[in-house]
């Protein structure tokens, strides 16, 4: 990364990279595993989308305030120059470059990849594909909805989105998705809907209809800012 060239959010990126080996320890296992899946997003969004750039980088941002005051990333944030991380031409290969220094695999191009078992576990769960989606939808699936990319390039979305029946996607759903990013990180997201979560007594997703809705988002809510 050239810092003479920088900007905001190259500067940033620098300074995670600099600070790579105090970050696991500050943030906890939780937090610096979101990091890394923030980190991989930016890495896989198309440089020239500035949307989806802007929105894998806020993503990233999020989880770093969650640093000690103290920590000098932190600091970076805390700063006038820091308080806008603004994209640049270079903070998706910043983001390439901290796959490397993070010992990460570079991200998946291409119609295939080897999901991790974490992922093939959530590829089992019950999903449309992307034409049944959007027939549920009637037109193009809202980006809240978790979309899963499957081994050879098609799109799956966990059918628990869904109201039964043929049903459109649940409010709740869509909402708890937006707080957990899920259009920058969706198998993050989805890993939330269907692990335990001693908070509400169960797996979210399966609590859907069970418990209140302000149940959920409360839960999610906690997990995104950290409470």
């Amino acid at each position: 990364m050239h810092e003479e060239r920088a900007g905001p959010a190259e500067r940033l990126l620098a300074l995670i990279g600099e600070h790579r080996g105090t970050l696991h320890e500050a943030l906890g296992d939780e937090q610096y595993t979101v990091l890394l899946a923030r980190l991989t997003a930016l890495a896989e969004a198309p440089a020239d989308d500035d949307r989806a750039v802007r929105r894998a980088l806020h993503g990233v941002r999020l989880v770093l305030l969650k640093l000690p005051p103290a920590h000098p990333v932190r600091g970076e944030l805390d700063s006038p120059r820091g308080a806008v991380t603004l994209p640049g031409p270079g903070a998706v290969a910043g983001a390439r470059e901290l796959m490397a220094w993070f010992g990460l695999p570079s991200p998946a191009r291409g119609p295939v990849y080897e999901p991790d078992p974490g992922q093939e576990r959530l590829l089992r769960e019950p999903a449309l594909s992307a034409p049944g989606a959007r027939a549920r939808c009637g037109g193009a699936p809202p980006p809240e909805l978790i979309r899963l990319r499957a081994p050879d390039g098609g799109d799956r979305y966990p059918e628990f989105q869904f109201a039964p029946d043929g049903g459109t996607p649940y409010g709740v759903v869509l909402e708890v998705n937006r707080l957990l990013l899920a259009d920058i990180d969706p198998w993050g997201a989805a890993a939330w809907w269907f692990s335990g979560n001693s908070w509400l007594g169960g797996t979210p997703a399966a609590l859907l209809g069970r418990l209140p809705d302000h149940r959920l988002t409360g839960a999610a809510r906690e997990l995104a800012e950290g409470e």
